[in-house]
């Protein structure tokens, strides 16, 4: 089998070499039908690596409540008409009426007006929650320790910080025992966390923050001993992060939460809840659709490149046509001609392939380099892509090679 396919190899790209220029630019449709091919699956899995990462930092088994806070006076009073905004109350509501629930917190937060030490990066962000946020959040303490329930009951002035914040505010040197003042409270430095992924994609409904510069408190440390400029027009907490148990449904869990907070609230529309495992489904089958489309759309060019592949075939056969009566007559079989016809049409596909994924990547490369888009070429694209480009070749290859194969001998021979 091997001796007879190796002559028919050789024969195809001989002929294919006679003929550099117009083999090159049959190739050129099967070079960019790869080529987008590759590039488009690059775009679409960047862009959905980007997007499961920031749903992952949330917790695939967490749910997040997010208060939508007033922007101004006028806003707030029309809001507490109806609603008294997210309040300690519900978070004892859910607490007591939600089952399957792990771990919860509230959450206090907001951004100091002045940081000692003085840091010439952004400021880190102050957080008030309970000592069950570092399961919820999954955190890793690599300095120091993580605060307790009894120092939230007493509210201590400790804080952990992250990565960020504490290198920008205590340098590089171990940081427990140290302080930091934020606003007019000094705060001991009891731990530091590990660094922790950065999402660069916003998730809907949740405002991502820089995990690694953050300064996090017990709850009722911030609570007592801060006061934000503008808490007049905040909710009581500002947010709510539960973990439900293995096993239970968050997606279900979560129409719970949203229905005690929509009584409570009376349908103001003043918080939002999240849902990552929701999120991550969502994402998924929309960045499918989209990963279908955008094949689509290349496959065009694939198909354009197929035709000129048949096209170029089929002037092949006329040009050879003498040839192919020559070979009959001394006794190949049709069989014969239909393969010596489709290996040239294979390789051609196979030649522009190998070229169009070269050409995938660097599309790929100045994409992300000119738009600042994340991309990742992967296996499964590079091997999509050459697998529809061999096909097409076979399949516009077949007519050709049946053509020729079909040509009388004696006709052929006297053919000039």
């Amino acid at each position: 089998m091997l001796a007879n396919v190796l002559p028919e190899i050789y024969m195809g790209l001989t002929s294919l070499l006679v003929h550099k220029l117009r083999s090159l630019l049959t190739m050129l449709g099967m070079i960019f039908g790869v080529g987008s091919v590759v590039a488009m699956l690059a775009i679409t899995a960047g862009a959905q690596k980007d997007a499961i990462a920031a749903i992952d930092l949330l917790g695939v088994n967490n749910i997040m409540i997010e208060a939508k806070e007033a922007v101004d006076r006028n806003e707030l009073q029309q809001r507490r008409q109806i609603s008294p905004g997210l309040t300690f109350r519900d978070f004892r509501a859910i607490a007591e009426n939600v089952p399957g629930i792990a771990a919860l917190t509230p959450r206090k937060r907001f951004k100091p007006m002045k940081v000692l030490p003085k840091t010439a990066q952004e400021a880190p962000v102050l957080i008030g929650v309970e000592s069950s946020y570092l399961e919820i959040q999954s955190l890793k303490i690599v300095e120091g320790r993580w605060f307790s329930e009894a120092e939230n009951r007493e509210s201590t002035p400790v804080c952990v910080l992250g990565e960020s914040a504490k290198v920008n505010l205590l340098g590089y040197d171990p940081a427990v025992g140290k302080s930091v003042k934020i606003n007019d409270t000094w705060l001991q430095v009891i731990g530091v966390l590990a660094p922790q992924a950065a999402a660069d994609t916003e998730v809907e409904g949740v405002e991502i923050i820089n995990r690694n510069n953050l300064v996090i408190s017990p709850l009722n440390t911030v609570m007592r001993r801060f006061e934000d400029n503008n808490s007049y027009l905040k909710d009581e907490i500002d947010g709510i992060y539960i973990k439900v148990k293995e096993g239970t449904d968050s997606i279900e869990t979560a129409g719970v939460v949203t229905a005690i907070l929509t009584a409570t609230h009376k349908d103001a529309g003043d918080f939002t809840v999240v849902v990552p495992a929701g999120l991550l489904e969502q994402k998924r089958r929309t960045q499918a659709i989209f990963t279908i489309v955008m094949i689509s759309i290349a496959a065009i060019s694939l198909l354009v490149g197929g035709i000129g592949i048949m096209n170029i075939m089929l002037a092949t056969v006329l040009e050879r046509t003498r040839e192919i009566g020559i070979r009959r007559a001394i006794g190949a079989k049709q069989r014969d001609i239909i393969r010596q016809f489709l290996t040239e049409a294979i390789l051609i596909s196979i030649l522009g392939g190998l070229m169009g994924i070269l050409f995938g990547f660097s599309l790929s490369w100045i994409i992300a380099a000119a738009a600042g888009w994340s991309t990742e070429v992967t296996t499964a694209s590079i091997v999509i892509a050459f697998s529809v480009s061999v096909g097409i070749g076979l399949l516009f290859g077949i007519y050709p090679a049946v053509q020729a194969a079909k040509l009388d001998p004696i006709e052929a021979i006297r053919y000039e």
